[in-house]
């Protein structure tokens, strides 16, 4: 009846959850040092199988409903797979057997069985102690009861483990196909798989899973269309995932300092300084994303600043008297990821977004503080080279603090003295009100005349935009373009951003369909990226997509919009010459011809921009548009026969 309470939407990320929940189940095994490999395969027709080699679901009858644990497992709220019982407990699994899970991700013991209420139809498998356990459900109920024999009907052939294969209920998904971006260039081809569930997003939180258990293989493989693989496999866990997301940087240090300590609530931080000047901070809860942080992500940020300060102080880096770094200037240029297994979490959300415990901003202290000093000590040429980055990090912040201090005394990030280069629309609510960042003064000019005066607002901008992730603060703020843009929008920005403040709903890049727009788009994306990352979030951010060509034979015309849907127009027309006209330029299209193809909501379209995987995205742009040139080149020479170039 609501299944966005459990699994977030009915559209493509509730779709990816059933995934994820099913494959948290067998995570909880690996955890319990009971799996070490998880196989994960789309069928040609949508089912999905996820099978591991733990020890399989239990299979006795369960004290509390009298149905077989399995059945229980997948068919009752709160029972789910935490509690597998020890050998000794002659198969009591309830909730306060000695076997329970120590740690566990999932969806607080619902995942299971939310998967089952969503799924057309599921079938389990469960291999345990010699024999192959079966059943089969209907959108979430039974339709055949707990066989047991010798002989797999699924994909499992290891000797212990469990297989769930499900088809999710068409009646309740409306998943529609987006474009997910990956450093794995042989991806590309296949980004836009039919509707369903999306392979590259799949990877992505895979990957994820992989490095974060560390020593567990996971296997993707897509049999939809062209068969697409993947594996994953991490010797070194969180530590080779922070290698791999520094590795378009300069590092400070060569190697990430790993921080272990085992406890009730056992901690894992792996940490490393670049030359960058953004933070990338990733935090996890039994190998659950974070996403909004929490107690131990706090914690952290606490330790690392004392513990820099108390340094800088011993080193005579900081003179009494001098002011301490701030946890803002500690963190620039960190890529950090925090792990905690925690055996009661506390979330706020059914989504596990933020971590609640209290107690673990001070056993996240205590985990860190002694084995980052001690490393500092140890290593006094790695650690002078850190606690300078921050210094140069307080200079910039003092220096774009006084820019700010200046352009807000006069009110010029605040809206009240709007750009004189917008043309703005006459409408006051934003639920309504776009606005278009258009490449060059020309098409700028051609939009201002096709627009929708009442709803639609244009902004031209002159020029290359500044490549934020090349400057700091300061340099930012003295930028014509950035300032315009910033004023604007009407949100401030940075942690100043207040996305209530913004005038536009619907922010479209508009910028020609050559080289030059493309760069200009990039340029744009990475400052929304690194500055106003709550745009996207929120969903306010698109890209205009104007057409490619216009095609005529006769008295008939067409727009089209890829050299795929010119071949394929030229192709119906019977051996017509087709005449074809290509459009490079915004400002080649005459002010009628803009509205019905790209302005107009009943025609144009426009592709949303959103964020599926945050750390392929972060080295993404710290690859393409960072100071470091080698990993940009590598990045080219890899993907040059991608390339669409205007020659």
């Amino acid at each position: 009846m609501r299944p966005g309470m459990y699994i977030g939407s009915t559209g493509q990320t509730g779709l990816h959850h059933l995934a994820y929940e099913i494959v948290d189940n067998a995570i909880d095994e690996a955890l319990a040092g009971e799996c070490d490999e998880i196989e994960v395969t789309i069928e040609a027709d949508g089912h999905v199988s996820v099978t591991d080699n733990g020890r399989g679901i239990p299979v006795e009858k369960h004290p509390g409903t009298g149905l077989s644990t399995v059945e229980t497992v997948l068919t009752t709220l709160h029972a789910g797979g935490k509690f597998e019982p020890d050998e000794n407990t002659d198969g009591d699994n309830s909730e306060s057997s000695d076997g329970a899970y120590r740690f566990s991700g999932g969806l607080h013991g619902v995942g299971a069985s939310v998967v089952n209420a969503l799924s057309q139809e599921l079938e389990v498998e469960v291999r345990r102690a010699g024999s192959i356990h079966y059943q089969k459900y209907e959108r979430g109920v039974a339709v055949t009861k707990l066989t047991k024999s010798k002989k797999a009907k699924l994909l499992g052939s290891s000797t212990t483990g469990t297989t769930i294969r499900f088809l999710p209920d068409p009646e309740i998904f409306t998943a529609t196909p987006v474009y997910i971006d990956d450093d794995d260039s042989e991806d590309q081809d296949n980004n836009e798989a039919s509707n369903g569930m999306d392979f590259l997003t799949l990877a992505g939180r895979f990957r994820e899973m992989a490095y974060l258990t560390g020593r567990i293989r996971i296997g993707l493989t897509d049999y939809r269309e062209n068969i697409q693989e993947r594996s994953f496999y991490f010797d070194s866990g969180i530590k080779a995932f922070v290698q791999k997301m520094t590795s378009g940087r300069q590092v400070l240090h060569p190697e990430p300092i790993v921080i272990r300590k085992k406890d009730k609530v056992e901690c894992e931080v792996a940490l490393q300084y670049t030359d960058s000047h953004h933070e990338s901070i990733h935090s996890f809860v039994n190998v659950i994303r974070t996403i909004d942080g929490g107690s131990h992500v706090a914690g952290f940020r606490s330790v690392l600043t004392k513990v820099m300060n108390n340094y800088a102080k011993s080193a005579k880096m900081i003179k009494d008297g001098d002011s301490n770094l701030t946890g803002e200037d500690v963190r620039e240029g960190l890529t950090a990821v925090i792990h905690v297994y925690h055996p009661n979490p506390q979330f706020e959300g059914q989504t596990k977004g933020k971590l609640g415990n209290p107690e673990v901003k001070g056993l996240v202290e205590s985990a860190i503080s002694d084995s980052l000093k001690a490393y500092l000590e140890q290593n006094p040429g790695y650690a002078r080279k850190i606690v300078e980055k921050g210094q140069r990090a307080a200079q910039a912040r003092e220096a774009a603090r006084r820019a700010r201090d200046l352009v807000q005394r006069k009110g010029l990030l605040e809206g009240s003295t709007l750009p004189g280069k917008l043309s703005d629309c006459s409408s006051k609510d934003p639920a309504e009100s776009e606005i278009y960042i258009v490449e060059g003064i020309s098409a700028g000019g051609t939009t201002k005349s096709a627009r929708d005066r009442h709803t639609q607002a244009v902004l031209p901008l002159r020029g290359k935009v500044l490549n934020v992730e090349k400057a700091r603060l300061d340099k930012m703020l003295k930028s014509e373009q950035i300032h315009n843009l910033i004023t604007a929008l009407g949100t401030n920005f940075g942690t100043e951003f207040a996305v209530e403040k913004l005038r536009y709903h619907k922010v479209v890049i508009m910028t020609d369909a050559d080289v030059d727009g493309a760069h200009i788009r990039t340029l744009l994306l990475t400052f929304f990226f690194r500055h106003m990352p709550e745009l996207i979030e929120h969903g306010y951010l698109y890209i205009a997509q104007p057409p490619l060509y216009l095609a005529s034979h006769g008295r008939t015309k067409a727009w089209l919009w890829s050299n795929t849907e010119r071949d394929a127009y030229v192709a119906k027309q019977d051996n017509v010459k087709v005449n074809l006209q290509r459009y490079k330029g915004l400002g080649e299209m005459n002010a009628e011809q803009l509205w019905d193809t790209t302005l107009n909501p009943e025609t144009r379209s426009l592709s949303q921009v959103q964020v599926q995987d945050a750390e392929i995205a972060n080295i993404v742009f710290e690859e393409l548009m960072g100071t470091e040139v080698p990993p940009r080149k590598a990045f080219i020479m890899s993907n040059a026969s991608e390339a669409t170039l205007d020659v």
